[in-house]
């Protein structure tokens, strides 16, 4: 098994025991003919004969263990061949598996699964690690054409057979991963990225997880892999391993298998570059196998003769001194494991996942479960598989079972030497079997013209003889998969993929295709399950692949609008494309009636098994969600407020709303930013006024969030006018939000002066910051509209400041958020600019302006545009005499009725004695105390009138703009009126006229 790949040096390792004089009685005359070889080629001994012999002495040491080791190869048809073949020989009462010892009780799930799927470990919170490692996950993928599959599948299904994993557990896997600067998946030995042709859905089933492989081999000396492949003639290492051993190795007898994989792997490992942290994690993952081997073996009292163990090949060349029944090392100490929850369970997987994940060539896997199909034709060999594995044909079963009934063969093999043999036979040249090869290059030419090839028979015939040429080219008589497919891509594809799949993709497909397996309802953990019973009024097939049209109406079925419930937290909790919603929306206070969805859960199952692994119920999952991310170390004043309305949304937990609000108001005061002010701002909004309309009062948090987030505002207004790195959309979003929750705020104590001083303190150097802080000086009233208007018609006046107009005229913009009524003062500065301005000045900066309005304003350009669709004519003929508003001089108020500067005073007096009772009730609250005059009494002089009501005088003479002061003693009588309007005529002229008028 090899998880997280740590390479070896063990050349000259203290571990290694040369068991020579075994050697020289059973391959004796293999390690004559070696020491020959070394020394005709080097000149003498040296370093390569060392090599040479020291792989004989492996090989030995491993044939002659007393407890049987089988090496294999991962997805390898040969191994599962011979691992099959063995099992019904030998049948063992104990296997011995290299896997994570923690996913034993996963094992038995995999009867209630479609291959091939992956046995995952998974930790979403890490005690004990990095933080930056979290998630956690390590998975294990089954194929059906894999060794350690016969091998679950035989122990599984057969009685008095125990079955016990050796190999680390997950937690250990993490351990013992180099800490540096490389993240989890990197320091753990990640394979490499995935291949280009790999679908990129499918290649991302395992998701970021480390990979645990049995039998992993693989050179891991860069000049060796590049040796092999130049002199091979392959491509990539799948092809040379499918050429050189999978089809030498496929019709083999038992004990050539196991010298041949035991001379590979001590190969591959002798060679293996020097890297102290992958050869201490390769030799302790050894020294913990055999401990636990011989624990078991010392607790059981099992005989090794009835034993099996099933490790990469790389493993059983293993030198360490722990090695063996009988070896030499005392007993490993295992580290005890972290305080990290691990959670298990079986997830999907395909054989591009496969590729993807352990960086094989891109239809390696396909064509190795082909192979193992015609392999189980031609050789008759009856194969493992778990009684009621979904796709299991039952014939094949039962004839599986009724072999297992055989004479066990439990004798120790004989150790021959069956390398030499081997070694010397010349490759076997397969006959040409053209029924196959003509039978490909017709699918092929099929699939081509499906997927919008021109293809035709000459094609056909042309891929058939190219195809041959190719393997006689590369010394081979029979064409492999990979010959067949390099000449359909010569001779098909000329320039261009018409369609979505390129025809390397197509014959991996005809080869087996991208075979996905699919976790059973049994196996799925609670959550999933439960999910998946929510969601059955539907009645709709969510475990099958692909997306599924789901038609929901609420209003004549109101049992659906759980479901509706359970979608739209799929939708916020699963990756995009698990539940999209096509027609309906969820927003604060509204809700549909009706909606469409697509679904493709089935296609996303990794996903949503995942999800079990942190709860029992979606809502237990989306509040611990949104408590983590609200409490978070970077946890913002908005991503709070959003996990506010997420938790009023789809879970409508006023509790947690209230929980998490108040937390925003301790996150938004340790703030010293403003780059969340516009989401803060738009949030806030949002959920202030679902809370006006759907709540009787208030909640005591949102009040306070308002309170504060005005003070909080106020004070960083000044820096954040004049910082750089605050643009100018988080400073509108700023003043937007003192002046849309002023009037709350004030309500709830906070001092207008308090905004006043900040926007007085605010020294903006920036244009547009400019503009924008004359915006909020109009909304306060400390500068009028006519002078905001004569300021903008200075800048245009100013040759040095027209190139900057453009950046003006974006804080202006972004001014109708703070202040929209703004919004004919910026179509008026627009205008103005195209209208004054000439074209050599205008054009230049004309794109300046449309790309600063695009970035920078592009939420608020519509409501310009509407205010600019109001003042502008609606026809192109009346633009000619359309004279803009703001060049319309004012018109007379008393224009408009055809009536005289005096006329409508005379009619309200005449209103007065004839709607007394009116009269009355506007006199209390002017708080006039004199009463109705008498009908027949003079009508008092207006010098009389001035003295008898000082305070009346005074208010008049302001209006009027009259300016004087009365000079009359404090016993002033009001017979002293003339004297009074002798002194102030302008007073007194003013008021008779309005008597007069009267």
């Amino acid at each position: 098994m090899s998880g997280p790949h740590e390479s070896t040096e063990n050349t000259g390792s203290a571990g290694s025991t040369e068991n020579t004089g075994s050697a020289g009685s059973t391959f004796a005359a293999l390690r004559g003919q070696l020491q020959q070889a070394a020394a005709a080629f080097a000149g003498g001994p040296d370093a390569l004969e060392g090599i040479l012999l020291g792989m004989v002495d492996d090989v030995d040491r491993a044939v002659r263990e007393p407890l049987e080791i089988f090496p294999v190869c991962h997805h390898s048809p040969a191994s599962a061949l011979a691992m099959a073949r063995r099992l019904r020989e030998k049948q063992p009462k104990v296997v011995y598996l290299e896997l994570c010892e923690d996913m034993a009780p996963l094992l038995t799930e995999l009867r209630n699964c479609r291959l091939p799927v992956a046995v995952q470990a998974f930790a979403g919170d890490v005690d004990g690690f990095p933080a930056e490692w979290a998630p956690l996950s390590v998975v294990a993928p089954i194929t059906e054409a894999s060794a350690e599959y016969q091998a679950i599948a035989y122990a599984l299904d057969t009685p008095g057979v125990e079955l016990v994993l050796v190999d680390r557990s997950a937690d250990h896997v993490f351990q013992w991963a180099p800490r540096n600067e490389r993240t989890a998946k990197d320091a753990a030995g990640g394979p490499g990225t995935a291949p280009s042709e790999a679908p990129e859905a499918e290649a991302a089933l395992h998701g970021e997880a480390v990979g645990v492989e049995i039998g992993d081999l693989r050179p891991r000396f860069a000049e060796l892999e590049e040796h092999l492949l130049r002199h091979g003639r392959v491509r990539h290492w799948s092809e040379w391993w499918h050429q050189y051993v999978e089809v030498p190795l496929g019709d083999s007898d038992h004990d050539t298998y196991r010298q041949v994989m035991f001379l590979i792997g001590s190969l591959f490992r002798r060679l293996a570059p020097g890297d102290g942290d992958r050869v201490r994690v390769d030799e302790d993952r050894e020294r913990y196998m055999w401990t636990r081997m011989r624990e078991h073996l010392a607790a059981t009292g099992t005989d090794p003769q009835d034993c099996l163990y099933v490790c990469g090949a790389f493993h059983a060349a293993s030198r360490v001194e722990e090695f063996g029944l009988h070896g030499a090392g005392g007993t490993f100490e295992i580290s005890p494991r972290t305080a990290t929850t691990w959670q298990y369970g079986l997830i999907p997987s395909s054989h591009a996942a496969i590729e993807a994940q352990f960086g094989l060539a891109s239809g390696s896997v396909s064509i190795a479960a082909t192979e193992w199909a015609k392999a189980l034709k031609r050789t008759r060999v009856q194969p493992y598989r778990l009684a009621g594995q979904a796709g299991a044909r039952k014939t094949a079963a039962k004839k599986a079972r009724g072999a297992q009934v055989a004479v066990p063969d439990r004798e120790a093999p004989a150790a021959t030497d069956r390398l030499s043999g081997f070694l010397r036979r010349p490759p076997v040249l397969d006959a040409l079997d053209e029924a196959e090869l003509l039978g490909w290059s017709v699918d092929i030419v099929r699939a081509a013209r499906r997927n919008g090839y021109l293809a035709s028979t000459a094609d056909a015939i042309a891929v058939f003889e190219t195809s041959i040429l190719l393997a006689g080219m590369r010394d081979r008589a029979k064409p492999t998969p990979y010959d067949f497919q390099d000449a359909a891509v010569t001779c098909i594809e000329k320039d261009a993929v018409p369609g979505r799949r390129d025809v390397r993709r197509l014959v991996e497909i005809m080869m087996g295709g991208d075979r996905i397996g699919q976790v059973g309802y049994e196996a799925l953990p609670p959550l999933a399950r439960d999910v998946y019973d929510r969601l059955a009024p539907l009645e709709l097939k969510l475990q099958q692949r692909g997306v599924q049209r789901a038609l929901l109406d609420m209003a004549s079925r109101p049992e659906l609008r759980a479901c509706s419930d359970v979608l739209w937290m799929l939708r916020r909790l699963m990756p995009h494309g698990a539940a999209r919603p096509v027609m309906g929306e969820r927003r604060l206070g509204e809700r549909s009636i009706q909606e469409s969805w697509d679904l493709a859960l089935g296609t996303h199952q990794r996903a949503l098994i995942e999800l079990g692994y942190e709860g029992v119920s979606l809502e237990q999952v989306l509040e611990q969600r949104l408590r983590r991310e609200a409490y978070g170390p970077r946890a913002t004043a908005a991503s709070v407020l959003a996990a506010v309305e997420d938790a009023v949304l789809y879970l409508g937990s006023r509790r947690l709303a209230d929980e998490l609000g108040t937390h925003a108001l301790k996150v938004l005061a340790a703030e010293r930013s403003v780059d969340g002010a516009p989401e803060v701002l738009r949030r806030v909004r949002a959920l202030l006024a679902y809370y006006r309309t759907s709540e009787p009062a208030l909640p005591a948090w949102i009040e306070s969030f308002a309170r504060t987030g005005y003070a909080h505002y106020c004070t960083l207004l000044p820096t954040a006018f004049r910082d750089e790195d605050a643009t100018v959309g988080q400073v509108a979003a700023m003043l937007g939000f003192l002046f849309s929750m002023e009037s709350l705020a004030l309500s709830l104590g906070c001092d207008r002066t308090q905004l006043e001083l900040a926007v007085a303190q605010s020294h903006p150097e920036d244009p547009a910051k400019t503009a924008l802080l004359w915006a909020a000086q109009v909304q306060l009233g400390t500068l009028s509209r006519a002078e905001l208007r004569a300021r903008c018609a200075a800048l245009l006046d100013n040759p040095l400041v027209v190139p900057a107009y453009p950046r003006y005229l974006s804080g202006f913009v972004h001014a109708l958020e703070p202040v929209p009524g703004l919004a004919d003062v910026v179509v008026e500065a627009v205008s103005n600019a195209f209208g004054r301005l000439p074209d050599a000045v205008l054009l230049p900066w004309l794109p300046l302006l449309i790309t600063t309005l695009r970035s920078g304003a592009a939420d608020l350009a519509p409501r310009l545009i509407r205010e600019a669709g109001r003042i502008f004519p609606g026809r192109l003929a009346a633009l000619d005499a359309w004279v803009p508003p703001w060049r319309t001089p004012p018109a007379d108020p008393f224009a408009a009725r055809g009536t005289r500067p005096g006329e409508h005073v005379r009619r309200g007096a005449a209103l007065l004695p004839a709607h007394p009772a009116a009269c009355d009730a506007l006199a209390e609250l002017l708080g006039c105390t004199e009463g109705w005059a008498q009908p027949d009494a003079p009508a008092p002089s207006g010098a009389t009138l001035l003295s008898a009501h000082p305070a009346a005088c005074d208010a008049v003479a302001g209006l009027l703009g009259c300016a004087g002061d009365w000079a009359v003693a404090a016993g002033a009588s009001p017979s002293e009126g003339a004297v009074l309007a002798a002194r102030h005529p302008e007073t007194a002229r003013a008021v008779e006229v309005l008597l007069a008028d009267m």
